[in-house]
């Protein structure tokens, strides 16, 4: 018979030990070993010999058109690729009270009415307290079934009577599988239960959503192993103190991991967030030096965002460097091109780089927006206001050329701006048609390195 005994298992990858130590001898990761109660046999268990299926060449493989399930929720849709995939085990993770319920239900509400049967399982409300919150999200539909079980068998039951066009289950760290003696949450129940909701969903063909909780590092909780498993990670995040969340996709089998979705958190629940930039660019001071407007790119999406910059002089110590949004590996190497091309001495001072809105603007194409609002803050000379920069800043001051100008153009004449410093060898990429019909609606300036760019706005 099964007996429970105290192992350790580490975190990272899984692997388990019955002594602590510092390492992992598996992952060679530092303090992940954390103690858990396991039931482990008195027997090993012997290799299963059967032959399940043979080998197919892939060429003998039946060719089948992408099938997608569109949530109605155009933001998630964006970020998941296009839709669910029949079969597929997404997970969503979140900090606590981020909105992660409400949002699936959300998404129990649009799929219902167009696809059918939705099974909500759920391991941490009643029936009643859920209910209390689809009446405030108007989600009261008859193709919505609840459930409130933490038993993986009693699921997966559930789902094959019902037989339901999506399931979702909220959340993983609560459900358990019987066959172990640990308690919910832990390393072996998370890991578990998710390969048996992950082998059912490829099974029966049926899409899953696992709600996820977030430790207080930001990371995943539970195993690494859980972020293997499943199909699609989406991360969501927003301030607390702010109305507006953050979709974004860490993995993704079935499309890519660079788009985000945002919506907006209101008593009727979530709304979807149609133009983002008229969201980042509220409230913006036109006279004050330190910050600029870049067309950055999430995704296939342009989005105008605003780089804020402050240098202050700095008071005993090593100067301050802060930023928030940017990447903090290629942000400090731009101060240093602003310091030995552009003569700025901004070595003894503090610099602080905000992005507005909560955005993570990583992209090379915001180099120029980041120097220029630096420049800008330390000679306390504001840049134009209806100006917006864009483009990558090499180590000797040289501006190269981004990725789809054009998508970055277009949506600053929407947004009615008039200006445009970008580089010349994007400029050179452009069609001659698509450059004369833009530059009917904007004035495009070039510049091909720091200098010239400095220059012009400071002529500006």
């Amino acid at each position: 018979m099964a007996k429970a005994k105290s192992i350790y298992v580490c975190l990272n990858c899984g692997a388990q030990t019955y002594k602590w130590q510092g390492k992992c001898t598996n992952c060679n990761e530092w303090n992940t070993l954390e103690l858990q109660e396991e039931a482990v046999n008195d027997h090993s268990k012997g290799f299963n010999l059967a032959k399940a299926s043979p080998p197919v060449l892939i060429t003998e493989v039946s060719s089948q058109q992408e099938e997608r399930y569109e949530t109605g929720i155009v933001e998630l849709d964006r970020v998941l690729g296009g839709g669910v995939v029949p079969g597929s085990l997404t997970l969503l993770a979140g900090e606590p009270g981020v909105g992660k319920s409400t949002l699936l239900l959300q998404l129990a509400k649009e799929f219902s009415e167009k696809w059918g049967k939705v099974l909500y399982i759920s391991g941490e409300e009643s029936l009643h307290q859920i209910k209390m919150r689809a009446k405030r999200l108007g989600a009261l539909n008859g193709n919505i079934y609840l459930l409130s079980e933490n038993n993986v068998e009693s699921m997966m039951g559930a789902i094959q009577e019902i037989e339901p066009s999506i399931v979702i289950v909220d959340s993983i760290q609560t459900a358990v599988v019987s066959s172990q003696d640990s308690a919910p949450g832990t390393i072996t129940q998370v890991r578990e239960s998710a390969a048996n909701l992950m082998r059912f969903a490829k099974n029966e063909n049926v899409p899953i959503f696992l709600v996820g909780h977030v430790t207080k590092t930001g990371a995943v909780a539970g195993p690494q192993v859980l972020m293997h498993m499943v199909d699609t990670v989406l991360s969501f995040t927003g301030d607390k103190h702010s109305l507006y969340r953050i979709l974004a996709a860490e993995k993704n089998r079935f499309g890519a991991t660079d788009e985000i979705g945002i919506f907006e958190m209101k008593n009727t629940g979530l709304t979807e967030v149609q133009n983002p930039a008229r969201l980042f660019l509220s409230g913006r001071k036109s006279d004050e030096p330190g910050t600029a407007i870049v067309p950055a790119l999430e995704g296939t999406r342009p989005i105008l965002v605003e780089i804020q910059a402050l240098v202050a002089k700095g008071y005993g110590g090593l100067p301050r460097r802060q930023f928030s949004g940017t990447d903090r590996n290629r942000t400090p190497i731009l101060l240093a091109v602003l310091e030995k091309r552009l003569g700025l001495p901004i070595g003894n001072y503090d610099v602080y780089i905000n992005v507005v809105g909560g955005l993570n603007v990583t992209e090379p194409a915001a180099d120029l927006a980041i120097a220029l609002a630096v420049a800008s803050s330390a000679c306390e000379q504001p840049l134009r206001y209806n100006w917006a920069f864009f483009g990558e800043v090499g180590l000797t001051g040289e501006l190269r050329a981004v990725s789809q100008p054009e998508k970055r153009l277009n949506e600053l004449c929407q947004m009615g701006f008039n200006y445009c410093l970008m580089p010349t060898a994007s400029l050179k990429s452009l069609d001659n048609r698509v450059l004369l019909k833009l530059k009917e609606r904007m004035n495009i300036v070039t510049a091909s390195n720091i200098f010239q760019a400095w220059d012009y706005c400071k002529k500006g």
